[in-house]
This record gives C-alpha cells, structure tokens and sequence, in this order.
C-alpha cells in the first residue's frame, strides 16, 4: 500500500476547491477504498486550522476540524523522534519549520508528501512529492 503524508497546503486546497484539489480528493478515495494509507503531522493540521480560522473565522475552522476527522486521515503526534528530524532537516534545508513535519513524516513512513506549496522544491530529494496543481 501506498503511503502519503499530506501537508497543510493539501488539505486546505481540498477544502477550499483550489486549483489542484482533484489530487487531494483522488487520495481521500483511494484511502476510503484501502489503496492508500494517508497521515498528516498534528503541526500541520494546527496550520491547517489556524489558518482556516484567520481566513474564515472560528466557526469555520471548528467545522473544518470536524470534517478533517471524519476523513480516513491519521492525525500523527509530535513525538521526539519527529521533532528532532523536522528540527535537522530545517537545520539543513530552506524549509519552513512547519514543512519539516511533513517532510520528517514522510520520512519516518517512507511516504510520498502531498503539497501544494512551492516552499517544499527545497524537499526535492529528500522524499518522494507528489504536487497538487492546478492544470
């Protein structure tokens, strides 16, 4: 089974239908059907609620939550050993220290990274991506 870790970027142009959000909703199927097993670090559902609530308010990002919840997503604690490899690959690389969850994650699950942020080029190498674009 093929394993992907979703980063915040992801998520939030799932649920806001963004350009490339057909790849999103491609794997939440397949993660329905058994042929993908999906993740997310709970640093990046943070983002994920966080900035749904910046944009939309509270209400929105409760609902938000709810959503994500409902979906075949394990939401992965930030334990020691994430941390510290997020906090080397940030060390190491021009990422965000948020996208070094992800990053560390899918490392971690030897996982493809869905992302929607171009920050993560600086990843290429690192783990395999998978971009959610717009065509």
């Amino acid at each position: 089974m093929r394993r992907v870790v979703l980063d915040a970027s992801a998520v939030m142009s799932f649920f806001e239908n963004r350009p490339g959000s057909e790849l999103v909703e491609d794997l939440v199927s397949l993660a329905i059907r058994g042929e993908r097993e999906l993740s997310m670090s709970v640093v990046n559902w943070g983002e994920v609620f966080y900035s749904e609530w910046r944009m939309n308010g509270r209400d929105h990002a409760l609902r938000v939550e709810a959503e994500i919840a409902q979906l075949p997503i394990e939401i992965v604690d930030a334990n020691l050993e994430l941390a510290r490899l997020a906090a080397e690959l940030h060390a190491q690389h021009k990422l965000h220290y948020g996208d070094c969850f992800a990053v560390a994650l899918g490392r971690i699950r030897k996982a493809a990274v869905a992302t929607a942020d171009k920050g993560f080029s600086e990843a290429q190498g690192l783990v395999d991506l998978l971009w959610v674009t717009g065509t």
